[in-house]
């Protein structure tokens, strides 16, 4: 069963979301945190660049002694939330086992290195796989809601795995942060980004519908879309 998607997201009125290059300067972290934990999800999910900035470890052995069987691994199942990173090919070397007090579960597809599974078993961290070379989307959903119960999942980014899931059918919600700033230049990422061959691709979404809003300090606002979306793609990527 699919959980439900909240995209939850901060940008400025040019819809960037790189705070560094804002202006006027200022920080969105504690509004954000704020609507993030009102939202109450029973897990948030990043993708691999995001993820990277919260990793802080030295990479992992260059090979292991042991074979793993693709198949989930948890060190918890017994917690209030969980911070998802999906990286399909074990990339991340984190250093710890959890962000905010919420446990990491690391999307991999079943092509990665056994070293990488050893590291992350050594660090405490669970992993789920979604794919065999490729990450499939609905699949990381329904084994997330299917082998931790996640019902509510919050999407907070990049752009680019945001765009993914936009594309796929797969958001359900957009709570979007608009932030009195402007960015006024190229090359950062949006809400939902793509890459350059992802350019043609359209998302299903058929309809948007202004759920509520709500002004926040410092003249920010709180957008609360419902999405509306053709069937989620079988082959949601």
């Amino acid at each position: 069963m699919k959980p439900h998607v909240i995209c939850l997201m901060a940008a400025s009125v040019d819809g960037r979301t790189l705070p560094s290059r804002w202006r006027p300067t200022g920080t969105v972290g504690k509004l954000f945190e704020r609507v993030h934990d009102d939202l109450a999800g029973d897990a948030w999910l990043v993708g691999r660049v995001t993820g990277q900035e919260f990793a802080k470890g030295k990479p992992y052995a260059a090979s292991a002694s042991e074979r793993f069987p693709r198949e989930p691994w948890f060190a918890r199942r017994d917690a209030n939330a969980y911070g998802v990173a999906l990286d399909g090919q074990g990339k991340i070397c984190w250093g710890r086992s959890d962000i905010g007090g919420d446990p990491i579960v690391v999307v991999l597809c079943e092509t990665v290195a056994d070293s990488h599974l050893a590291g992350l078993r050594s660090e405490g961290i669970s992993y789920i796989f979604a794919g065999k070379s490729e990450l499939d989307l609905l699949l990381t959903l329904d084994v997330l809601n299917r082998e931790l119960g996640v019902k509510r999942l919050l999407l907070e980014g990049g752009g680019g795995t945001n765009g993914a899931f936009l594309r796929a059918g797969l958001v359900d919600e957009l709570h979007l942060i608009l932030c009195p700033v402007v960015d006024g230049a190229k090359g950062a990422p949006s809400v939902f980004d793509s890459t350059e061959a992802e350019a043609d691709q359209r998302a299903p979404v058929t309809g948007m519908v202004l759920e509520g809003s709500q002004a926040l300090e410092g003249g920010a606002m709180l957008l609360r879309y419902r999405i509306e979306n053709a069937s989620p793609r079988a082959d949601a990527r």
